[in-house]
């Protein structure tokens, strides 16, 4: 075999290479007892748990998640926020502090007490911020770990923000349309992939 056919059949074996163009989707994680159990995995973990726990209560891209620094967010508290600019869209947007996000910053600073400049999200090595293709690594690993199925990487996190938001709030496809700075409910709707079996214990639902 040549080592172009072996290349070939390489690409053939993984089903989850894209092709020239194609794009891979995530899952998002659909269950309350997954996030508290990768959460538990990050108890002594005060970056990645923080990275994680701001992914999931916010829905903002990770790409922008790893650009904020300590003195960004080191004052919030609860019900506090600030503008960030999206990367990728070129307008604005909100990062917000719940309860659950304050608590984790807290804890972070508390362990690892970093400087201003410091980026919350830094490599160890270089302590420059993590790069995409380093969330993507964690975010296996976590799922991993606790035996979840599917397909997870670094937009997993945005993604389980709309569909816990969805499915366990009853927040409308309008609102985090707006949340996600997406053109119409209707492409939020396919963002979020939800099941036809979802859509159908909605349907079970007495009135």
């Amino acid at each position: 075999m040549t080592e172009n056919q072996r290349k070939k059949t390489m690409k053939i074996k993984n089903p989850n290479h894209p092709r020239k163009g194609d794009r891979i989707t995530v899952d998002p994680i659909r269950e309350i007892k997954d996030i508290k159990a990768i959460k538990q995995l990050l108890a002594n973990n005060p970056r990645n748990l923080l990275l994680f726990t701001m992914g999931v209560n916010n829905g903002l891209r990770t790409g922008d998640l790893l650009k904020l620094k300590a003195k960004d967010v080191k004052r919030l508290r609860p019900g506090q926020s600030i503008i960030i600019r999206e990367s990728k869209t070129g307008k604005d947007n909100v990062l917000m502090v719940n309860n659950s996000v304050y608590k984790t910053i807290k804890g972070y600073s508390e362990i690892l007490k970093p400087d201003n400049e410091d980026y919350l999200f830094a490599s160890r090595k270089t302590q420059a911020p993590l790069t995409i293709q380093a969330v993507n690594a964690l975010v296996k690993k976590w799922t991993k770990a606790i035996n979840l199925r599917g397909n997870y990487g670094a937009h997993t996190l945005r993604k389980t923000f709309g569909y816990i938001q969805r499915i366990k709030y009853g927040v409308g496809f309008e609102v985090l349309a707006k949340r996600f700075n997406h053109s119409s409910p209707a492409v939020t709707m396919r963002y979020l992939g939800l099941t036809s079996k979802e859509v159908n214990d909605v349907l079970m639902n007495d009135i």
